[in-house]
């Protein structure tokens, strides 16, 4: 097994999924705690010590919104500042494996299936919005 990818010094390593129904909605989840609290984005989190980062953002997404996903593709990485903090997060287009319904768990305050047209009113940072742009695109092709 690979060395999972590392982090610069100040960053924390971190993933993020972009889940598509089979209606092409995006799971959004409202963070309960900061950075970000309350605000509507992409499942994900923190990678674990000796955690790849597919593990990282299956365990993720089951933690925050109560789905079993699996990985259908990296959509890359990105570096984000948030509240002082930067991270380097390893995005991933994932799948639901069967239709059970989300449920806001761990530290998500909320979570619902959202249409790309209402990402804006719902305050998704731009950042994330081209996250999803990417992760849409890709589901299509798919």
């Amino acid at each position: 097994m690979p060395d999972p990818p590392q982090a610069q010094p100040n960053e924390i390593l971190g993933v993020g999924a972009v889940v598509v129904d089979r209606e092409g909605r995006v799971l959004l989840v409202r963070r309960a705690h900061p950075p970000s609290a309350g605000a509507w984005t992409l499942p994900g989190g923190r990678v674990e010590p000796g955690e790849s980062t597919e593990a990282a953002i299956v365990r993720e997404v089951r933690e925050e919104t109560a789905l079993e996903t699996r990985v259908l593709c990296s959509l890359g990485s990105v570096s984000i500042t948030r509240e002082g903090l930067s991270f380097h997060i390893h995005e991933y287009l994932v799948a639901p494996v069967d239709d059970r319904l989300p449920r806001a768990g761990d530290d998500a305050a909320d979570v619902r299936w959202a249409s790309r047209s209402e990402l804006a009113a719902l305050g998704v940072y731009p950042d994330a919005i081209a996250v999803i742009d990417r992760g849409l695109a890709e589901a299509r092709s798919l």
